[in-house]
Protein backbone atom coordinates (compact mmCIF):
# COMPACT_ATOMS: atom_id res chain seq x y z
CA UNK A 1 0.00 0.00 0.00
CA UNK A 2 2.60 2.11 -0.53
CA UNK A 3 4.71 4.15 -3.96
CA UNK A 4 7.06 2.63 -6.24
CA UNK A 5 9.32 4.53 -8.53
CA UNK A 6 10.28 3.53 -11.94
CA UNK A 7 12.88 1.20 -12.32
CA UNK A 8 14.51 -0.64 -15.42
CA UNK A 9 12.35 -3.18 -16.87
CA UNK A 10 11.60 -5.12 -20.03
CA UNK A 11 8.74 -3.21 -22.30
CA UNK A 12 5.22 -4.44 -21.23
CA UNK A 13 4.09 -4.72 -24.70
CA UNK A 14 6.95 -7.22 -25.62
CA UNK A 15 6.69 -9.73 -22.76
CA UNK A 16 3.23 -9.89 -21.92
CA UNK A 17 2.86 -13.00 -24.07
CA UNK A 18 6.02 -14.92 -21.46
CA UNK A 19 4.25 -13.55 -18.70
CA UNK A 20 0.70 -15.26 -19.02
CA UNK A 21 1.73 -18.40 -17.28
CA UNK A 22 3.79 -16.61 -14.63
CA UNK A 23 0.93 -15.09 -14.23
CA UNK A 24 -1.76 -17.62 -13.77
CA UNK A 25 0.80 -19.54 -11.61
CA UNK A 26 0.97 -16.71 -9.36
CA UNK A 27 -2.30 -16.05 -8.55
CA UNK A 28 -3.43 -19.85 -8.51
CA UNK A 29 -0.85 -19.82 -5.40
CA UNK A 30 -1.93 -17.15 -3.89
CA UNK A 31 -5.65 -18.03 -3.99
CA UNK A 32 -5.03 -21.19 -2.74
CA UNK A 33 -3.11 -19.56 0.40
CA UNK A 34 -5.85 -17.52 1.03
CA UNK A 35 -8.15 -20.41 1.21
CA UNK A 36 -5.87 -21.62 3.88
CA UNK A 37 -5.67 -19.30 6.11
CA UNK A 38 -9.55 -18.60 5.60
CA UNK A 39 -10.07 -22.35 5.69
CA UNK A 40 -11.46 -22.80 8.99
CA UNK A 41 -14.03 -20.10 8.07
CA UNK A 42 -15.18 -21.69 5.05
CA UNK A 43 -15.58 -25.13 7.16
CA UNK A 44 -17.91 -23.73 9.59
CA UNK A 45 -20.39 -21.06 7.25
CA UNK A 46 -22.87 -21.86 9.31
CA UNK A 47 -21.90 -22.16 13.06
CA UNK A 48 -18.74 -20.24 13.33
CA UNK A 49 -17.05 -17.03 13.06
CA UNK A 50 -13.16 -15.68 12.83
CA UNK A 51 -12.34 -15.73 16.72
CA UNK A 52 -10.01 -12.85 16.92
CA UNK A 53 -13.03 -10.76 15.17
CA UNK A 54 -13.86 -9.66 18.08
CA UNK A 55 -17.84 -7.98 17.43
CA UNK A 56 -16.54 -7.10 13.68
CA UNK A 57 -16.95 -9.86 11.80
CA UNK A 58 -20.95 -9.24 13.17
CA UNK A 59 -20.49 -6.12 12.10
CA UNK A 60 -19.57 -6.73 8.90
CA UNK A 61 -21.82 -9.26 7.94
CA UNK A 62 -24.90 -6.91 9.14
CA UNK A 63 -23.22 -3.93 6.64
CA UNK A 64 -23.67 -6.68 3.52
CA UNK A 65 -26.74 -7.95 4.57
CA UNK A 66 -28.41 -4.56 5.00
CA UNK A 67 -26.59 -3.59 1.54
CA UNK A 68 -28.02 -6.47 -0.44
CA UNK A 69 -31.93 -6.05 1.01
CA UNK A 70 -31.26 -2.65 0.11
CA UNK A 71 -30.30 -2.97 -3.71
CA UNK A 72 -32.97 -5.86 -3.71
CA UNK A 73 -35.47 -3.48 -2.55
CA UNK A 74 -34.72 -0.21 -4.80
CA UNK A 75 -33.86 1.63 -1.28
CA UNK A 76 -31.02 3.79 -0.69
CA UNK A 77 -27.54 1.59 0.41
CA UNK A 78 -26.04 4.52 2.06
CA UNK A 79 -28.41 4.58 4.76
CA UNK A 80 -30.45 1.90 6.99
CA UNK A 81 -32.58 2.29 10.28
CA UNK A 82 -32.67 -0.78 10.72
CA UNK A 83 -30.26 -0.69 13.60
CA UNK A 84 -29.58 2.17 16.01
CA UNK A 85 -33.70 2.81 16.01
CA UNK A 86 -34.88 5.84 15.11
CA UNK A 87 -31.46 7.49 14.27
CA UNK A 88 -30.34 4.58 12.02
CA UNK A 89 -27.08 4.52 10.24
CA UNK A 90 -25.26 6.62 7.69
CA UNK A 91 -23.72 3.60 5.70
CA UNK A 92 -21.08 5.65 3.87
CA UNK A 93 -20.01 7.49 7.07
CA UNK A 94 -19.45 3.51 8.08
CA UNK A 95 -17.15 1.05 6.51
CA UNK A 96 -19.70 -0.74 4.45
CA UNK A 97 -17.24 -1.29 1.05
CA UNK A 98 -20.13 -0.41 -1.07
CA UNK A 99 -18.03 -0.66 -3.91
CA UNK A 100 -17.54 -4.50 -2.59
CA UNK A 101 -21.22 -5.25 -1.10
CA UNK A 102 -23.31 -4.42 -4.15
CA UNK A 103 -21.44 -5.90 -6.70
CA UNK A 104 -21.68 -9.08 -4.40
CA UNK A 105 -25.30 -8.48 -3.49
CA UNK A 106 -26.52 -11.81 -5.37
CA UNK A 107 -23.98 -13.63 -3.48
CA UNK A 108 -25.54 -12.42 -0.23
CA UNK A 109 -29.01 -13.02 -1.29
CA UNK A 110 -28.09 -16.04 -2.62
CA UNK A 111 -26.08 -17.97 0.13
CA UNK A 112 -25.77 -15.68 2.83
CA UNK A 113 -23.55 -12.49 4.43
CA UNK A 114 -21.19 -14.71 6.03
CA UNK A 115 -19.98 -16.56 2.39
CA UNK A 116 -19.51 -12.71 1.22
CA UNK A 117 -17.75 -11.86 4.31
CA UNK A 118 -15.34 -15.61 3.77
CA UNK A 119 -15.07 -14.56 0.11
CA UNK A 120 -14.30 -10.70 0.37
CA UNK A 121 -11.35 -11.57 3.01
CA UNK A 122 -10.17 -15.10 0.52
CA UNK A 123 -10.01 -12.41 -2.72
CA UNK A 124 -9.05 -9.89 -0.63
CA UNK A 125 -5.39 -11.78 0.52
CA UNK A 126 -5.64 -13.42 -3.24
CA UNK A 127 -5.97 -9.82 -5.16
CA UNK A 128 -3.76 -7.58 -3.06
CA UNK A 129 -0.79 -10.24 -3.44
CA UNK A 130 -1.36 -10.84 -6.95
CA UNK A 131 -1.80 -6.90 -7.65
CA UNK A 132 1.47 -6.50 -6.04
CA UNK A 133 3.19 -9.14 -8.00
CA UNK A 134 1.82 -7.10 -11.19
CA UNK A 135 3.58 -4.26 -10.35
CA UNK A 136 6.79 -5.72 -9.73
CA UNK A 137 6.91 -7.41 -12.90
CA UNK A 138 5.90 -4.71 -14.82
CA UNK A 139 7.48 -2.07 -13.99
CA UNK A 140 10.43 -3.03 -10.75
CA UNK A 141 11.40 -6.50 -11.77
CA UNK A 142 12.23 -9.19 -14.35
CA UNK A 143 12.47 -12.37 -13.02
CA UNK A 144 8.48 -13.80 -12.13
CA UNK A 145 9.93 -15.97 -9.44
CA UNK A 146 11.46 -12.81 -7.79
CA UNK A 147 8.22 -10.74 -8.47
CA UNK A 148 6.41 -13.28 -7.44
CA UNK A 149 8.16 -13.69 -3.84
CA UNK A 150 7.41 -9.91 -3.57
CA UNK A 151 4.07 -10.44 -3.75
CA UNK A 152 3.51 -13.31 -1.69
CA UNK A 153 5.35 -11.03 1.30
CA UNK A 154 3.39 -7.55 0.49
CA UNK A 155 -0.54 -9.68 0.40
CA UNK A 156 0.46 -11.86 3.06
CA UNK A 157 2.46 -10.01 5.77
CA UNK A 158 1.82 -10.46 9.12
CA UNK A 159 -0.39 -6.94 9.47
CA UNK A 160 -2.69 -8.52 5.92
CA UNK A 161 -3.27 -11.88 8.01
CA UNK A 162 -4.28 -9.90 11.48
CA UNK A 163 -6.85 -7.87 9.37
CA UNK A 164 -8.14 -10.91 7.43
CA UNK A 165 -9.57 -11.86 10.86
CA UNK A 166 -12.26 -9.26 10.74
CA UNK A 167 -11.38 -5.87 8.36
CA UNK A 168 -12.51 -6.84 4.47
CA UNK A 169 -11.01 -2.66 4.46
CA UNK A 170 -8.01 -3.56 4.94
CA UNK A 171 -7.97 -7.19 3.05
CA UNK A 172 -9.07 -5.92 0.06
CA UNK A 173 -6.39 -3.57 -1.19
CA UNK A 174 -5.94 -4.87 -4.84
CA UNK A 175 -6.95 -1.85 -6.39
CA UNK A 176 -3.87 0.61 -4.90
CA UNK A 177 -1.13 -1.42 -6.52
CA UNK A 178 -2.79 -0.65 -10.05
CA UNK A 179 -3.20 3.20 -9.30
CA UNK A 180 0.54 3.10 -8.64
CA UNK A 181 1.10 1.47 -12.15
CA UNK A 182 -1.31 3.83 -13.76
CA UNK A 183 0.49 6.33 -11.95
CA UNK A 184 3.88 5.56 -13.04
CA UNK A 185 2.39 5.05 -16.42
CA UNK A 186 1.19 8.80 -16.47
CA UNK A 187 4.93 9.57 -15.06
CA UNK A 188 6.13 7.65 -18.40
CA UNK A 189 3.84 9.40 -21.03
CA UNK A 190 2.56 5.88 -21.89
CA UNK A 191 -1.22 5.63 -22.72
CA UNK A 192 -2.22 8.83 -21.07
CA UNK A 193 -5.97 8.85 -22.05
CA UNK A 194 -6.20 5.21 -21.58
CA UNK A 195 -4.48 5.09 -17.97
CA UNK A 196 -6.04 8.91 -17.16
CA UNK A 197 -9.56 7.25 -17.20
CA UNK A 198 -8.42 3.89 -15.37
CA UNK A 199 -7.41 5.63 -12.87
CA UNK A 200 -10.01 8.17 -12.16
CA UNK A 201 -12.20 4.84 -12.31
CA UNK A 202 -10.47 2.92 -9.55
CA UNK A 203 -9.66 6.12 -7.25
CA UNK A 204 -13.26 6.48 -7.49
CA UNK A 205 -14.17 2.38 -6.55
CA UNK A 206 -11.19 2.57 -3.91
CA UNK A 207 -13.10 5.36 -2.13
CA UNK A 208 -16.25 2.82 -2.22
CA UNK A 209 -13.76 0.29 -1.46
CA UNK A 210 -11.97 2.16 1.77
CA UNK A 211 -10.96 5.74 2.26
CA UNK A 212 -8.78 5.08 5.01
CA UNK A 213 -6.36 2.93 3.14
CA UNK A 214 -6.56 5.29 0.12
CA UNK A 215 -5.51 8.02 2.32
CA UNK A 216 -2.67 5.87 4.11
CA UNK A 217 -1.30 5.11 0.37
CA UNK A 218 -1.52 8.44 -0.85
CA UNK A 219 0.15 9.56 2.32
CA UNK A 220 2.64 6.69 1.46
CA UNK A 221 3.06 8.06 -2.28
CA UNK A 222 3.87 11.23 -1.09
CA UNK A 223 6.57 11.05 1.43
CA UNK A 224 8.60 8.30 -1.86
CA UNK A 225 7.85 10.79 -4.19
CA UNK A 226 9.93 13.36 -1.68
CA UNK A 227 11.83 11.14 -1.26
CA UNK A 228 13.26 10.35 -4.92
CA UNK A 229 13.06 14.02 -5.70
CA UNK A 230 15.95 14.35 -3.21
CA UNK A 231 17.85 11.56 -4.15
CA UNK A 232 17.12 11.88 -7.88
CA UNK A 233 15.70 15.20 -8.60
CA UNK A 234 16.24 15.64 -12.25
CA UNK A 235 14.38 12.36 -13.23
CA UNK A 236 11.72 12.31 -10.86
CA UNK A 237 10.65 16.06 -11.42
CA UNK A 238 10.29 15.21 -15.00
CA UNK A 239 8.25 12.23 -14.26
CA UNK A 240 5.60 14.47 -11.79
CA UNK A 241 5.60 16.96 -14.99
CA UNK A 242 4.25 14.42 -17.37
CA UNK A 243 1.63 12.99 -15.06
CA UNK A 244 0.31 16.02 -13.14
CA UNK A 245 -1.97 17.25 -15.67
CA UNK A 246 -3.41 13.20 -16.26
CA UNK A 247 -3.83 13.09 -12.48
CA UNK A 248 -5.87 16.85 -11.95
CA UNK A 249 -8.04 15.00 -14.50
CA UNK A 250 -8.43 11.23 -13.19
CA UNK A 251 -9.37 13.28 -9.70
CA UNK A 252 -12.08 15.57 -11.52
CA UNK A 253 -13.43 12.08 -12.70
CA UNK A 254 -12.93 10.03 -9.46
CA UNK A 255 -14.98 13.33 -7.95
CA UNK A 256 -17.58 13.51 -10.20
CA UNK A 257 -18.41 9.88 -9.75
CA UNK A 258 -18.29 9.99 -5.88
CA UNK A 259 -19.47 13.39 -5.34
CA UNK A 260 -23.26 11.94 -4.50
CA UNK A 261 -21.93 9.22 -1.61
CA UNK A 262 -19.15 11.91 -0.34
CA UNK A 263 -21.86 14.40 0.32
CA UNK A 264 -24.18 11.82 2.39
CA UNK A 265 -20.74 10.85 4.10
CA UNK A 266 -20.20 14.47 5.45
CA UNK A 267 -23.58 16.29 5.03
CA UNK A 268 -26.18 13.36 5.38
CA UNK A 269 -28.29 11.76 8.21
CA UNK A 270 -26.04 10.40 10.86
CA UNK A 271 -22.84 12.31 9.93
CA UNK A 272 -19.97 13.52 11.53
CA UNK A 273 -16.91 15.18 11.07
CA UNK A 274 -14.03 13.18 12.55
CA UNK A 275 -13.64 10.08 14.96
CA UNK A 276 -10.59 10.28 17.66
CA UNK A 277 -9.72 7.09 18.12
CA UNK A 278 -7.26 8.03 21.16
CA UNK A 279 -5.57 4.79 21.11
CA UNK A 280 -2.37 3.43 21.34
CA UNK A 281 0.20 3.52 17.55
CA UNK A 282 2.64 0.50 17.96
CA UNK A 283 5.20 0.05 20.66
CA UNK A 284 8.53 -1.29 19.74
CA UNK A 285 8.56 -4.90 20.50
CA UNK A 286 5.89 -4.92 18.16
CA UNK A 287 8.10 -4.40 15.47
CA UNK A 288 10.72 -6.83 16.16
CA UNK A 289 8.41 -10.05 17.48
CA UNK A 290 6.42 -12.78 15.61
CA UNK A 291 2.77 -12.01 15.01
CA UNK A 292 0.77 -14.45 17.32
CA UNK A 293 -0.76 -16.76 14.61
CA UNK A 294 2.60 -17.48 12.28
CA UNK A 295 5.04 -20.53 13.15
CA UNK A 296 7.15 -17.96 14.54
CA UNK A 297 4.74 -16.56 16.96
CA UNK A 298 3.80 -20.11 18.02
CA UNK A 299 7.34 -21.33 18.72
CA UNK A 300 8.57 -18.20 20.04
CA UNK A 301 5.66 -16.41 21.51
CA UNK A 302 6.03 -13.30 23.42
CA UNK A 303 3.53 -10.88 24.65
CA UNK A 304 1.02 -9.37 22.40
CA UNK A 305 0.99 -6.01 22.50
CA UNK A 306 -1.10 -4.92 19.69
CA UNK A 307 -4.51 -3.12 20.55
CA UNK A 308 -6.05 -5.98 19.59
CA UNK A 309 -5.76 -9.58 17.49
CA UNK A 310 -6.94 -7.44 14.20
CA UNK A 311 -4.65 -4.57 14.60
CA UNK A 312 -1.16 -6.55 14.49
CA UNK A 313 -0.10 -4.23 11.68
CA UNK A 314 3.86 -4.02 12.18
CA UNK A 315 5.15 -7.52 13.73
CA UNK A 316 8.24 -8.11 11.26
CA UNK A 317 10.44 -10.10 13.34
CA UNK A 318 14.11 -9.15 13.90
CA UNK A 319 15.02 -11.97 11.10
CA UNK A 320 13.25 -9.70 8.40
CA UNK A 321 14.71 -6.50 9.25
CA UNK A 322 17.70 -7.38 9.20
CA UNK A 323 17.13 -8.83 5.65
CA UNK A 324 15.93 -5.68 5.16
CA UNK A 325 19.06 -3.80 6.10
CA UNK A 326 20.94 -5.82 4.07
CA UNK A 327 19.06 -5.45 0.88
CA UNK A 328 19.54 -1.89 1.42
CA UNK A 329 22.84 -2.02 1.85
CA UNK A 330 23.35 -4.28 -1.13
CA UNK A 331 21.00 -1.54 -3.54
CA UNK A 332 22.14 1.38 -1.36
CA UNK A 333 23.37 2.96 -4.98
CA UNK A 334 20.11 2.69 -6.56
CA UNK A 335 17.77 5.99 -5.94
CA UNK A 336 14.78 3.73 -5.52
CA UNK A 337 15.80 1.92 -3.16
CA UNK A 338 17.47 4.98 -0.82
CA UNK A 339 13.75 6.50 -1.26
CA UNK A 340 12.24 3.32 0.11
CA UNK A 341 14.48 3.11 3.09
CA UNK A 342 13.64 6.58 4.22
CA UNK A 343 9.95 5.87 3.44
CA UNK A 344 9.96 2.78 5.01
CA UNK A 345 11.54 4.70 7.93
CA UNK A 346 8.76 7.51 8.12
CA UNK A 347 6.15 5.17 8.08
CA UNK A 348 7.28 3.18 11.18
CA UNK A 349 7.42 6.58 12.66
CA UNK A 350 4.11 7.89 12.20
CA UNK A 351 2.74 4.21 12.96
CA UNK A 352 3.98 4.82 17.12
CA UNK A 353 1.46 7.03 17.71
CA UNK A 354 1.11 10.05 19.92
CA UNK A 355 3.33 7.52 23.01
CA UNK A 356 6.51 6.27 22.80
CA UNK A 357 6.36 2.69 24.35
CA UNK A 358 8.91 -0.16 24.42
CA UNK A 359 5.68 -2.52 25.39
CA UNK A 360 2.62 -1.30 26.32
CA UNK A 361 3.49 1.29 28.89
CA UNK A 362 4.11 4.61 27.40
CA UNK A 363 7.73 6.01 28.22
CA UNK A 364 7.43 9.71 26.37
CA UNK A 365 5.27 11.63 24.13
CA UNK A 366 5.58 11.38 20.66
CA UNK A 367 5.86 14.66 18.40
CA UNK A 368 4.68 12.98 15.15
CA UNK A 369 1.86 11.49 16.49
CA UNK A 370 0.87 14.50 18.17
CA UNK A 371 1.05 16.41 14.94
CA UNK A 372 -1.36 13.86 13.21
CA UNK A 373 -3.90 14.00 16.18
CA UNK A 374 -4.07 17.52 15.16
CA UNK A 375 -4.44 17.35 11.21
CA UNK A 376 -7.49 17.18 10.02
CA UNK A 377 -8.81 13.72 8.61
CA UNK A 378 -5.47 12.55 10.40
CA UNK A 379 -6.95 12.58 13.29
CA UNK A 380 -9.25 9.80 12.26
CA UNK A 381 -6.93 7.20 10.81
CA UNK A 382 -5.61 4.56 13.31
CA UNK A 383 -1.59 5.38 13.58
CA UNK A 384 -0.15 1.74 14.13
CA UNK A 385 -2.49 0.69 10.72
CA UNK A 386 0.21 3.57 8.70
CA UNK A 387 2.95 0.85 9.13
CA UNK A 388 1.35 -1.35 6.46
CA UNK A 389 1.72 1.12 4.20
CA UNK A 390 5.99 -0.23 4.48
CA UNK A 391 4.69 -3.51 3.18
CA UNK A 392 5.40 -3.41 -0.47
CA UNK A 393 8.53 -1.60 0.20
CA UNK A 394 10.04 -4.04 2.45
CA UNK A 395 8.51 -6.75 -0.35
CA UNK A 396 9.94 -4.75 -3.32
CA UNK A 397 13.94 -4.70 -1.27
CA UNK A 398 13.41 -8.69 -0.94
CA UNK A 399 12.27 -9.01 -4.51
CA UNK A 400 15.05 -6.79 -5.74
CA UNK A 401 17.48 -8.32 -4.47
CA UNK A 402 16.61 -11.91 -5.16
CA UNK A 403 16.10 -10.50 -9.03
CA UNK A 404 19.48 -9.63 -9.05
CA UNK A 405 21.17 -12.94 -7.34
CA UNK A 406 19.03 -14.93 -9.63
CA UNK A 407 19.87 -13.33 -12.57
CA UNK A 408 23.76 -13.73 -11.36
CA UNK A 409 25.31 -16.10 -14.18
CA UNK A 410 29.13 -15.72 -12.44
CA UNK A 411 30.92 -18.80 -11.47
CA UNK A 412 29.71 -18.03 -7.66
CA UNK A 413 25.79 -17.05 -8.77
CA UNK A 414 24.40 -20.90 -7.49
CA UNK A 415 26.31 -20.57 -4.44
CA UNK A 416 24.89 -17.04 -4.17
CA UNK A 417 21.66 -18.16 -4.54
CA UNK A 418 21.95 -20.84 -2.07
CA UNK A 419 23.13 -18.34 0.73
CA UNK A 420 20.48 -15.64 -0.25
CA UNK A 421 17.34 -18.36 -0.30
CA UNK A 422 18.72 -19.51 2.81
CA UNK A 423 18.54 -16.09 4.40
CA UNK A 424 15.32 -15.57 2.72
CA UNK A 425 14.08 -18.74 4.36
CA UNK A 426 14.91 -17.46 7.98
CA UNK A 427 13.40 -14.24 7.57
CA UNK A 428 9.99 -15.52 6.23
CA UNK A 429 9.54 -19.07 7.53
CA UNK A 430 8.49 -17.45 10.84
CA UNK A 431 5.90 -15.10 9.53
CA UNK A 432 4.42 -18.35 7.51
CA UNK A 433 0.42 -17.60 8.75
CA UNK A 434 -1.43 -20.68 10.74
CA UNK A 435 -4.83 -21.02 9.81
CA UNK A 436 -6.92 -18.44 11.69
CA UNK A 437 -9.10 -19.90 14.01
CA UNK A 438 -12.98 -20.53 14.68
CA UNK A 439 -15.42 -20.17 17.55
CA UNK A 440 -19.24 -21.38 17.80
CA UNK A 441 -21.56 -18.62 16.99
CA UNK A 442 -24.12 -17.62 19.74
CA UNK A 443 -27.54 -18.87 18.77
CA UNK A 444 -30.29 -16.68 19.06
CA UNK A 445 -32.76 -16.67 21.67
CA UNK A 446 -36.13 -18.89 20.38
CA UNK A 447 -38.20 -16.16 20.21
CA UNK A 448 -36.50 -14.34 17.39
CA UNK A 449 -35.12 -17.10 15.87
CA UNK A 450 -38.47 -19.30 15.49
CA UNK A 451 -40.48 -15.94 14.26
CA UNK A 452 -42.65 -16.04 18.16
CA UNK A 453 -41.51 -12.00 18.03
CA UNK A 454 -43.99 -11.25 15.21
CA UNK A 455 -46.41 -11.91 17.78
CA UNK A 456 -45.32 -9.02 19.90
CA UNK A 457 -44.17 -6.24 17.48
CA UNK A 458 -46.23 -3.99 15.40
CA UNK A 459 -47.91 -5.71 12.11
CA UNK A 460 -47.94 -3.11 10.22
CA UNK A 461 -44.94 -3.37 7.73
CA UNK A 462 -42.88 -0.49 6.23
CA UNK A 463 -40.64 -1.78 3.01
CA UNK A 464 -41.00 -5.41 4.67
CA UNK A 465 -39.74 -4.23 7.98
CA UNK A 466 -42.07 -4.42 11.02
CA UNK A 467 -43.02 -0.90 12.44
CA UNK A 468 -42.07 -1.04 16.12
CA UNK A 469 -38.68 -1.98 17.35
CA UNK A 470 -37.08 -5.27 18.86
CA UNK A 471 -35.14 -3.88 22.23
CA UNK A 472 -32.61 -6.33 23.45
CA UNK A 473 -31.13 -6.47 26.58
CA UNK A 474 -28.55 -5.43 27.06
CA UNK A 475 -28.84 -2.93 24.27
CA UNK A 476 -26.32 -3.74 21.37
CA UNK A 477 -23.06 -2.00 21.77
CA UNK A 478 -19.43 -2.20 20.02
CA UNK A 479 -18.79 -4.64 22.78
CA UNK A 480 -22.06 -6.73 22.59
CA UNK A 481 -23.32 -7.31 19.08
CA UNK A 482 -24.67 -10.67 18.78
CA UNK A 483 -28.25 -9.09 18.31
CA UNK A 484 -27.33 -7.70 14.97
CA UNK A 485 -26.49 -11.40 13.75
CA UNK A 486 -29.88 -12.55 15.14
CA UNK A 487 -31.63 -9.41 13.42
CA UNK A 488 -29.65 -10.31 9.90
CA UNK A 489 -30.74 -14.59 10.78
CA UNK A 490 -34.19 -13.42 10.94
CA UNK A 491 -34.42 -11.68 7.64
CA UNK A 492 -34.05 -8.13 8.64
CA UNK A 493 -37.31 -8.10 9.30
CA UNK A 494 -37.47 -5.89 12.80
CA UNK A 495 -35.33 -2.55 14.02
CA UNK A 496 -33.05 -2.82 16.78
CA UNK A 497 -32.22 -0.39 18.95
CA UNK A 498 -28.59 0.50 19.93
CA UNK A 499 -25.93 -1.35 17.77
CA UNK A 500 -22.30 -1.39 16.48
CA UNK A 501 -21.57 1.57 14.04
CA UNK A 502 -19.99 4.79 13.93
CA UNK A 503 -22.16 7.98 14.33
CA UNK A 504 -22.32 11.07 15.78
CA UNK A 505 -21.36 11.34 19.41
CA UNK A 506 -24.27 13.99 19.91
CA UNK A 507 -21.45 16.73 21.25
CA UNK A 508 -21.41 20.25 19.51
CA UNK A 509 -17.92 19.83 17.90
CA UNK A 510 -19.34 16.79 14.86
CA UNK A 511 -17.02 14.16 16.46
CA UNK A 512 -18.26 10.50 16.20
CA UNK A 513 -18.06 7.36 18.34
CA UNK A 514 -18.87 4.02 18.25
CA UNK A 515 -22.33 2.39 19.01
CA UNK A 516 -25.25 4.89 19.91
CA UNK A 517 -25.44 7.69 21.80
CA UNK A 518 -26.10 6.30 25.07
CA UNK A 519 -29.91 6.78 26.26
CA UNK A 520 -30.09 6.10 30.07
CA UNK A 521 -31.65 3.07 30.38
CA UNK A 522 -29.16 1.52 28.35
CA UNK A 523 -26.73 2.90 30.71
CA UNK A 524 -28.80 1.10 33.32
CA UNK A 525 -28.45 -1.95 31.47
CA UNK A 526 -24.95 -1.85 30.77
CA UNK A 527 -23.89 -0.84 34.29
CA UNK A 528 -25.85 -4.07 35.73
CA UNK A 529 -24.65 -6.61 33.00
CA UNK A 530 -20.55 -5.86 34.12
CA UNK A 531 -21.39 -5.54 38.03
CA UNK A 532 -24.38 -7.76 38.31
CA UNK A 533 -25.72 -5.43 40.96
CA UNK A 534 -29.32 -4.64 40.62
CA UNK A 535 -29.91 -0.76 41.37
CA UNK A 536 -32.68 0.26 43.45
CA UNK A 537 -35.45 1.37 41.01
CA UNK A 538 -36.42 4.77 41.75
CA UNK A 539 -39.29 7.03 39.71
CA UNK A 540 -37.08 8.95 37.47
CA UNK A 541 -35.40 5.42 36.53
CA UNK A 542 -39.07 4.07 35.10
CA UNK A 543 -40.41 7.69 34.05
CA UNK A 544 -36.55 7.13 31.85
CA UNK A 545 -37.23 3.95 30.50
CA UNK A 546 -40.76 4.87 29.37
CA UNK A 547 -39.14 7.96 27.46
CA UNK A 548 -36.41 5.53 26.34
CA UNK A 549 -38.53 3.06 24.92
CA UNK A 550 -40.87 5.62 23.36
CA UNK A 551 -38.01 7.02 21.54
CA UNK A 552 -36.90 3.70 20.17
CA UNK A 553 -40.73 3.30 19.37
CA UNK A 554 -40.22 -0.58 21.49
CA UNK A 555 -42.77 -3.34 20.94
CA UNK A 556 -41.38 -6.02 22.76
CA UNK A 557 -38.46 -6.27 25.17
CA UNK A 558 -35.93 -9.65 25.14
CA UNK A 559 -33.59 -10.94 27.76
CA UNK A 560 -32.15 -13.91 26.74
CA UNK A 561 -31.08 -16.50 29.20
CA UNK A 562 -27.38 -16.37 28.37
CA UNK A 563 -27.18 -12.92 28.70
CA UNK A 564 -24.73 -11.61 31.11
CA UNK A 565 -25.51 -11.45 34.61
CA UNK A 566 -29.09 -12.26 32.81
CA UNK A 567 -31.07 -13.16 36.73
CA UNK A 568 -29.07 -9.64 37.77
CA UNK A 569 -31.10 -7.96 34.33
CA UNK A 570 -34.40 -9.94 34.38
CA UNK A 571 -35.18 -8.04 38.27
CA UNK A 572 -33.72 -5.04 36.71
CA UNK A 573 -36.21 -4.84 33.91
CA UNK A 574 -38.87 -6.51 36.17
CA UNK A 575 -38.71 -3.21 38.67
CA UNK A 576 -38.19 -0.64 35.82
CA UNK A 577 -41.57 -2.00 33.83
CA UNK A 578 -43.37 -3.22 37.23
CA UNK A 579 -43.72 -6.45 35.37
CA UNK A 580 -41.62 -9.90 35.86
CA UNK A 581 -42.11 -10.60 32.00
CA UNK A 582 -43.27 -13.90 30.64
CA UNK A 583 -41.15 -16.89 29.81
CA UNK A 584 -40.71 -17.29 25.67
CA UNK A 585 -38.78 -20.41 25.25
CA UNK A 586 -34.57 -19.19 26.05
CA UNK A 587 -35.76 -15.43 26.92
CA UNK A 588 -37.44 -13.16 29.10
CA UNK A 589 -40.18 -11.33 27.11
CA UNK A 590 -41.89 -7.87 27.90
CA UNK A 591 -44.66 -6.55 25.92
CA UNK A 592 -44.09 -2.77 26.08
CA UNK A 593 -46.39 -1.53 23.88
CA UNK A 594 -48.41 -0.13 26.35
CA UNK A 595 -45.85 0.82 28.71
CA UNK A 596 -43.99 3.29 26.41
CA UNK A 597 -47.46 5.10 25.29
Amino acid sequence: MTAVAVAPSADDETVAPRRRRPDVVAAAVYLALAFVVLGNQWRHLGTGYLRYSGQDQTMWEWFFAVTAKSVASLQNPLFSDLQNAPAGVNMMANTAMLGLSVPLTPVTLVVGPTVTFALALTLGLATTAFGWYFLFSRKVIRSPLAAGLGGLIAGFAPGMISHASAHPNFTVLGVLPVLLFCLIRLGQGRSVRRHTVVLGLLTAWQVLLGEEPLLIFAIAVALMLLAHTVVAPRSTLAAVRRAAGPVVVAAVLAGVLVAGPLWWQFRGPQSYSHLDHQLPGNSLLSFVAFPPQSLGGLVVPVQDVALNPTEQNAYFGVPLLLLVVACVVVLRRLPLVRAAAATILVLAVLSIGTELAITEDPVARWAPGEWLNRTPLLESVLETRFVLAAVPLVAMLVALVTDRVLADRSSGGRRRVGLWAGAVAVALVPLVPVPLPTAERTPAPTVLADGTWRDLVGVEDIDGVASGTVVTVPIPSPGNADALRWQVDAGLEYRIAGGYFVGPSGEADGEAKYGAVDRPTALLFGRVARTGDVPDISDVDRSRAREDLAYWNADVVVLPDDAPDAVALRRTVAALLDDPGARAGDAVVWDVRGVRE
